[in-house]
């Protein structure tokens, strides 16, 4: 009975390597016409497409800031839409929000996120810094 346990056991490991070949993406490292190649577009690494910038997304200039308490374990969130900036300036005005806040948060794909319930005071310190923000949702 062990020979015949340890015998399922073999023939499963190797169907999980087969099934791991499979899953895994592998892919071109090299290639003699275009040299390097990036391993997540898999284009040459001159023709990269990955370390371009991203553009900010086109709004109608006005920030909207709402709360948010779904999907986030009954935790409440103020939520910043709308700003037209990359990536460096939305960051660091994510911080400047928080520091303000006394809270935690992250900019995550052009929205800022900032832990707690600080809707009025969010939408003071963008019109001081000179962005129409008004307030969205309930």
């Amino acid at each position: 009975m062990l020979q015949r346990l340890g015998a399922r056991c073999d023939k499963s490991s190797a169907e999980d390597t087969v099934d791991m070949r499979k899953a895994g993406q592998g892919g071109l490292v090299y290639s003699t016409d275009g040299g390097r190649m990036c391993p997540a577009c898999r284009r040459p690494i001159a023709a990269c497409v990955c370390a371009q910038p991203q553009r900010a997304p086109v709004s109608d200039g006005i920030v909207r800031v709402s709360r948010e308490c779904k999907g986030r374990g009954g935790k409440t969130v103020t939520l910043v839409r709308g700003l037209q900036l990359d990536e460096v300036a939305l960051t660091a005005l994510g911080k400047r929000l928080r520091a303000a806040c006394g809270a935690g948060g992250s900019a995550k794909d052009g929205v800022l996120e900032v832990q707690g319930d600080h809707v009025e005071r969010v939408i003071e310190i963008l019109k001081a810094e000179a962005f129409a923000a008004k307030r969205s949702g309930g």
